[in-house]
């Protein structure tokens, strides 16, 4: 490792930023480098093995403005991606970024079966539901009447719970942060990387341009941690998890914060081929053998 301490200009690209101007995105981003660049420093970890992995949507520009290694794949398939990265390279710390529309609906299969394989790599939901980047289409997270351009009527449904979906399909570490809390967000960041298992963050991500609801938030936010909120009482995350169903209602409360933490066994660790990965074994193929074979 290094010995040269890092600063969040170091994980800074020359890619033009193309997020509109105060989008609430940039949060996230200043969150997860001051992680990065924190964990980095005090030994945790080495930049030189952590992967960025996005998909398609607003989020996905991250991976143009983080200095690492990283892959861009498809929109909802940002997890297999995750997956396969982690199993090929465990040795890898893996960061996956998702928006709510390509996570909770397209990707939602991925989702479930990553919680119970609990792959050990994290995963940030940029959710400000809604899809902004093909103008504020309604998506799973949408809060139920929601006028947008595909539901003109209103959306008739209540929105998906990824919290309380999270907890019941068996995943090891939940939270929710919100993205202009810098502090309260980097940590979160932090606490996911350093958990040994699947680390998920549900971040709420006002989009200021199709459904700014800022003021909202700061209205009914309030932190778990200063609630003495016990993160081993998988009863009680799933209660503080069904506070809000994500409509703007006037009476709600929002919790921010770790839901829940569980120490078990990683994808990897149960399966006793994966003890070494592939590229750490040697192989001396014998081509001509292999070619004589099929003629």
């Amino acid at each position: 490792m290094s010995s040269k301490m890092l600063g969040v200009g170091d994980l800074g690209t020359k890619a033009t930023i193309t997020w509109c101007p105060g989008c609430t995105n940039f949060g996230i981003l200043r969150a997860v480098k001051t992680a990065v660049v924190n964990l980095v420093n005090n030994g945790k970890i080495d930049l030189k093995d952590v992967v960025a992995v996005s998909g398609v949507g607003c989020h996905d520009k991250i991976y143009d403005y983080l200095n690492c290694n990283g892959f861009h794949s498809i929109h909802g398939r940002t997890l297999p991606t995750v997956a396969g990265i982690k199993i090929a390279n465990p040795e890898l710390t893996v960061i996956g970024f998702g928006g709510d529309g390509a996570t909770y609906a397209e990707g939602i299969s991925h989702l479930v079966h990553i919680f119970r394989y609990n792959i050990d790599a994290t995963f940030l939901v940029h959710n400000n539901q809604l899809f902004a980047l093909t103008t504020g289409q309604a998506t799973p997270a949408s809060p139920k009447g929601f006028v947008g351009p595909s539901t003109p009527l209103g959306v008739a449904e209540k929105p998906l719970n990824p919290i309380a979906l999270a907890l019941i399909s068996g995943a090891t570490f939940v939270a929710r942060g919100y993205a202009l809390d810098l502090q309260h967000l980097t940590k979160l960041v932090e606490e996911a990387i350093m958990h040994k298992g699947f680390g998920f963050i549900d971040v709420l991500q006002p989009c200021i341009t199709y459904q700014n609801t800022i003021p909202y938030l700061k209205k009914h936010l309030y932190k778990l941690e200063e609630t003495g909120h016990k993160t081993d009482d998988l009863k009680e995350a799933l209660r503080k998890s069904l506070e809000w169903d994500y409509c703007t209602i006037e009476d709600a409360k929002i919790p921010i914060g770790i839901f829940y933490r569980e120490n078990r066994p990683t994808y990897d660790e149960q399966w006793p081929q994966l003890k070494k990965p592939w590229y750490t074994v040697e192989r001396r193929i014998d081509w001509k053998q292999i070619v004589d074979e099929f003629k």
